[in-house]
């Protein structure tokens, strides 16, 4: 059995963001869509999927060299795996591989000496 893959067409938005598919997969090349700044120094994201349904939110986030985001909480489940660079909380310095899992509401900060590539996830 075979399954239908659709690139970049039918489940994304005019961002490349995907959503849910109907049947089969869909498929955007997040390589040549352009970062988009969050509006804090240093930040930036690419949207990759949004499930309106579900909550259920995917994004790769971008994180300048030298910089840092104050302690703050997100109101759902995230989940951080860094894929380049150096990526540190309160707590440690994280490096690609590593994965961690905040509980929603739970309090923290971000940022990176070197630069980093993670991947974000947030959830129900």
């Amino acid at each position: 059995m075979k399954s239908a893959i659709q690139e970049s067409s039918g489940a994304v938005d005019k961002t490349g963001k995907l959503s849910r598919p109907d049947a089969g997969s869909v498929i955007a090349r997040s390589a040549t869509s352009d970062w988009e700044p969050d509006g804090s120094t240093g930040f930036s994201y690419k949207s990759l999927f949004e499930d309106e349904q579900t909550g259920l939110n995917t994004m790769l986030m971008k994180v300048d060299a030298g910089c840092a985001a104050p302690s703050h909480g997100h109101d759902k489940l995230e989940q951080i795996l860094v894929l380049e660079g150096d990526f540190y909380d309160e707590y440690r310095t994280y490096g690609p591989g590593d994965f961690i899992v905040r509980a929603p509401g739970a309090l923290h900060t971000g940022g990176t000496k070197n630069g980093a590539i993670v991947l974000l996830v947030y959830s129900e």
